[in-house]
């Protein structure tokens, strides 16, 4: 998860902030699948991973921008998170991607009907159901899914560590949602045609339980039996990313001793100053009688040599 600074108010923040994700995305999806010329897997890509870079934006420092539950899953199992605020964001999380699939169903619904003759139907050439949420290819089988999902997900959650990481390399400051949005971008173009990559169960159950209740009907849940895989695989996926960091990178990072000032700096500065000496005494003339008597006689201070110097130094 990205390491933001949290506030207290997370949990209304996470309805309001997660829709940002979805409907970014699910609105791409829409364009490819009902607006023919008007969309394209490149810019489903580009709407979700500028999806992601708002929704960090709008909530990086109040809830921590937690929109993917196999993410808040893995800091809870790694112990940077309380369990306590799990159920917490993953409500939220639900609660914002249901209401960003009613959204795109809203905005788009003249498109959809059009489209698929007013059948609403899950497999086919004029199928609608994938607008909103994940479904197996033809071309796949249900466990080269399921390790696919693993894979990218994992992958996902490692590379985020590293974007963070402040012992490491991380992004500059007040860039991280743009690498991050860019990251969900270069994930979609490149491991993205199998499954849909989903990687997320928050992005992908709350809107298949909308169109369950929408018209699509219980087929959502029973093509290919694919729909627990996008709720469990990213799970294990983000877990094991998480481990891999940790123990093959982070644990190999050296942390940088504080050091306080250069050593070649300090000898360099090292001031000499002379000791102080007597105010010279008042001029006499040569015919004026001096008294020598012990009590007239000045005090004399003992003065270091000029060959050891007193230093001083730079605290």
């Amino acid at each position: 998860m990205v390491s933001f600074q949290h506030r207290t108010s997370e949990e209304p923040t996470d309805a309001f902030e997660k829709p940002g994700l979805p409907v970014f995305g699910l609105g791409s999806v829409a364009h490819m699948v009902l607006g023919g010329k008007f969309g394209s897997f490149l810019g489903v890509n580009l709407g979700f991973g500028f999806g992601v870079t708002m929704g960090v934006h709008m909530a990086g420092n109040i809830s921590g921008a937690h929109m993917n539950a196999a993410l808040t899953f893995t800091n809870c199992a790694l112990g940077r998170m309380s369990w306590k605020k799990f159920p917490v964001y993953i409500l939220g999380q639900f609660l914002g991607s249901f209401l960003a699939a009613a959204t795109i169903y809203c905005l788009f619904y003249s498109a959809i009907i059009e489209f698929s003759g007013g059948r609403l139907t899950v497999t086919g050439p004029i199928a609608t159901a994938s607008i909103f949420a994940t479904y197996l290819p033809d071309h796949s089988t249900l466990w080269r899914g399921f390790l696919d999902e693993v894979l990218v997900t994992g992958m996902l959650q490692l590379c985020l560590f590293a974007i963070t990481d402040k012992e490491n390399n991380p992004a500059l400051q007040g860039t991280q949602a743009l690498v991050i949005g860019i990251l969900v971008v270069v994930i979609g173009v490149s491991l993205g045609m199998n499954t849909g990559y989903a990687m997320n169960p928050s992005r992908d159950l709350p809107p298949r339980f909308f169109t369950y209740i929408a018209g699509w009907g219980i087929q959502v849940f029973r093509a290919r039996d694919w729909w627990w895989v996008p709720v469990v695989a990213p799970l294990l996926g983000a877990y094991l990313g998480g481990i891999i960091y940790l123990v093959f990178i982070g644990s190999t990072i050296a942390r940088r001793p504080q050091i306080l000032e250069d050593s070649m700096v300090y000898e360099d500065r090292r001031i000499p100053v002379l000791p102080k000496t007597m105010p010279n005494p008042p001029m006499t003339s040569p015919l004026t009688p001096v008294s020598v008597s012990p009590i007239n006689r000045p005090s004399v201070r003992t003065v270091p040599p000029l060959s050891d110097p007193i230093h001083l130094e730079r605290f």
